[in-house]
């Protein structure tokens, strides 16, 4: 399913989300101050606009408020980036992510109203939007420009089942790396075929993008 992003802020991070929530098929706008930062990702997302969101008219002549999720991924400058999430809050936007630069900087963002916080590593922005975009996919980890490992909720259809009798690696053509049951639970390294498939449990799984992909989309 589609969902809606604005993505505040084009270093590094921000760039990253929104090329990747871009690349799942999402509605991607991206907004910041600096044109140059927009002028690169222009091609890349659903549309790209230049403007100071520190300004609240900016923030609404783009709709903010209508977006299924706002990412505030603006660079070093803190108090920025605090005023940013307070006035998204305060104009109604619906779920808000917010990049911080310290725990500190993340107390305070939690503490002014951010639905989500991140204190982001090299990879993460692509792992975020993975999540975001996907709310079955519990984590992601790129291993090529061809194969992944996520972990997944399991599909519908497949609780109550064995994976003998889903015949998952000849079927879906993904291998079951390990099950988890429920999160921070017991992991099961290597499940047989006997093993069945419960409610709360979480697949790791590796595949091609593509076989991936469609085992996601069965949700």
């Amino acid at each position: 399913m589609m969902k809606s992003f604005l993505v505040i802020g084009l270093g590094r991070f921000g760039t990253a989300v929104a090329r990747e929530l871009s690349a799942l098929g999402q509605e991607v706008l991206a907004l910041d101050v600096d044109a140059e930062n927009v002028q690169h990702i222009a091609d890349d997302v659903t549309q790209a606009i230049q403007g100071d969101a520190q300004e609240e008219a900016v923030l609404r002549s783009v709709g903010a408020r209508n977006f299924d999720c706002c990412v505030v991924a603006v660079g070093s400058d803190m108090e920025a980036s605090i005023l940013i999430t307070v006035m998204l809050k305060e104009m109604g936007a619906k779920y808000v992510v917010a990049k911080a630069m310290s725990p500190v900087h993340a107390r305070v963002l939690e503490r002014v109203g951010a639905d989500r916080v991140v204190l982001p590593e090299s990879e993460m922005g692509q792992r975020l939007a993975q999540r975001l975009a996907r709310t079955n996919v519990v984590d992601f980890i790129g291993v090529s420009d061809d194969f992944s490992i996520l972990e997944i909720h399991p599909p519908k259809s497949w609780i109550g089942h064995s994976l003998g009798q889903l015949n998952v690696r000849a079927r879906y053509l993904i291998n079951v790396l390990a099950i988890r049951h429920g999160e921070g639970g017991h992991v099961d390294v290597s499940p047989s075929p006997e093993q069945v498939i419960e409610n709360g449990d979480i697949l790791i799984v590796i595949g091609t993008n593509d076989r991936v992909n469609a085992v996601v989309e069965l949700h």
